[in-house]
């Protein structure tokens, strides 16, 4: 081919036709270029372009279902919460229910305690009272008998007669005092 060449490099030629044997060897070359590429390549092209076209897919319909299980995912979420705010709804009113039960528990507690303090008081005043009448009976008694004693002039010293004299003149005030009233008598009994 180089004879060829070499040659036709002897006489001159057209630079813009080009060489019959150029074109065969051209032509030659691009059958056999176009056969490569039609057997080998393309083939591997096509096989690239569709594992592309069907990890694309895949990938869409991978991001379909994750977004519906998402979805799934935040419908479970709030049925969740809505069940979790119930039953905290649930948990506060029955504090609060137990709450009053309580105060209701603790005021009638309290209130039990305050009538039995009530109670005790009254029967500590009632116990002082009958106390501070007996005393008052018996110095009344024994400072009735030396009046008496003095004004009589004679002596009441006897045991047996001093207590008949004393009940006597105890009796005399008590019915002279609820013949004036009540309101005498209890304020001669408050002072």
């Amino acid at each position: 081919m180089f004879a060829i060449l070499a040659a036709e490099g002897a006489t001159e030629h057209n630079p813009i036709i080009p060489l019959w044997q150029e074109i065969v060897v051209g032509s030659v070359a691009f059958a056999i270029l176009c056969f490569m590429l039609m057997k080998y390549v393309f083939p591997r092209m096509e096989q690239t372009f569709q594992a592309r076209v069907d990890a694309i897919e895949g990938g869409i319909k991978r991001a379909e279902a994750a977004q519906a299980e998402a979805n799934q995912v935040l419908e479970q979420y709030r049925a969740q919460l809505a069940e979790a705010r119930t039953d905290a709804a649930k948990i506060r009113d029955d504090a609060r229910a137990d709450a009053e039960g309580i105060r209701s528990d603790v005021l009638a507690k309290a209130r039990e305690e305050s009538d039995r303090i009530i109670a005790a008081g009254k029967d500590q005043l009632a116990a002082e009272r009958a106390t501070i009448v007996r005393e008052l009976r018996t110095e009344v008694g024994t400072i009735a008998v030396d009046l008496a004693s003095r004004i009589v002039g004679e002596s009441l010293a006897d045991e047996a007669r001093r207590k008949g004299t004393v009940e006597r003149f105890l009796a005399d005030l008590e019915t002279v005092g609820a013949g004036n009233g009540s309101a005498n008598g209890s304020a001669v009994r408050a002072s």
